[in-house]
């Protein structure tokens, strides 16, 4: 990591507004600019953020469904080239593309292929995330696998299924939630969010009411581990995060996702970071 820093594009950052007029803001435009003002080596990190939105359009579209999420790095007919020849993905990735594209192939041979095409493709995105060079992308990916992973055993146990097809990954995390059958899959000492992230789902039965509130435990924890991050990639990628997730209620729901950009100014003054220095 170069530790490069970013003072006028952190500090302008605070200028993206939302028009009145419209149902949401332009999300891609804003990363688009973020690109464009970043080095070589940050911008593969803003990329591999992405990369989630690609690998959950890939398990739509080689599930027969159509891609949905407009955040990813690739457009629809790239995702259908990256299924049949994949070259633009990060490698671990494109190793379980590989696989599952030819069940008889050689990288087919070195893992199990009884795990589920998606399980597989996200256990493979979080793996080349924990080997970023951004502190934040690597302690981020490890938080929000957490999460996914303690909502999907949670809401798998309510319905009174087996939590091992729910849970993606390996890990001290990943195996107490595969076999532990406590309340809190004794995780209440190793992770702060776990109460608050089984309270979420068990709790609302409103569907949006339990992702709004499992999007502000994100939202949280992106700002905390970047609070001591002020202009580097660290900064940038916690404010993409949290620009992500007011695209998403802008798409689900357009007063929330108003309130929650609001909420992202307030907490992005560029004359106040600079202070900090």
């Amino acid at each position: 990591m170069s530790g490069r820093n970013y003072y006028a594009l952190v500090a302008g950052l605070k200028e993206y507004a939302l028009d009145a007029d419209t149902k949401g803001f332009d999300a891609r435009a804003i990363v688009g600019a973020i690109l464009d003002e970043v080095s070589d080596s940050d911008a593969r990190e803003v990329r591999l953020l992405y990369g989630y939105y690609d690998c959950e359009n890939l398990a739509a579209l080689r599930a027969g469904r159509k891609p949905r999420n407009p955040l990813g790095n690739l457009a629809p007919d790239e995702l259908e080239e990256e299924l049949r020849h994949p070259a633009r993905l990060p490698r671990r990735v494109a190793d379980v593309v590989r696989a599952y594209g030819d069940p008889e192939g050689e990288e087919a041979e070195e893992r199990d292929m009884n795990v589920r095409f998606e399980a597989a493709l996200f256990e493979a995105y979080y793996a080349e995330c924990a080997r970023s060079s951004s502190r934040f992308l690597r302690e981020w990916s490890l938080f929000d696998r957490n999460l996914r992973n303690i909502a999907a055993a949670v809401g798998a146990r309510a319905a009174g299924r087996a939590t091992d097809e729910a849970v993606v990954g390996g890990g001290d995390v990943a195996a107490q939630l595969r076999r532990s059958s406590a309340a809190d899959f004794g995780l209440r000492g190793e992770l702060p969010c776990v109460d608050a992230v089984i309270a979420a789902v068990n709790e609302e039965a409103n569907l949006l009411e339990k992702e709004h509130k499992l999007d502000l435990i994100r939202w949280n924890e992106a700002v905390e581990l970047a609070s001591f991050d002020y202009f580097d990639i660290n900064a940038v990628l916690s404010y993409l995060v949290r620009v992500n997730i007011v695209a998403r209620w802008t798409r689900l729901s357009e007063r929330t996702g108003r309130e929650m950009f609001a909420r992202l100014l307030d907490g992005l003054d560029g004359k106040e970071l600079i202070n900090k220095q």
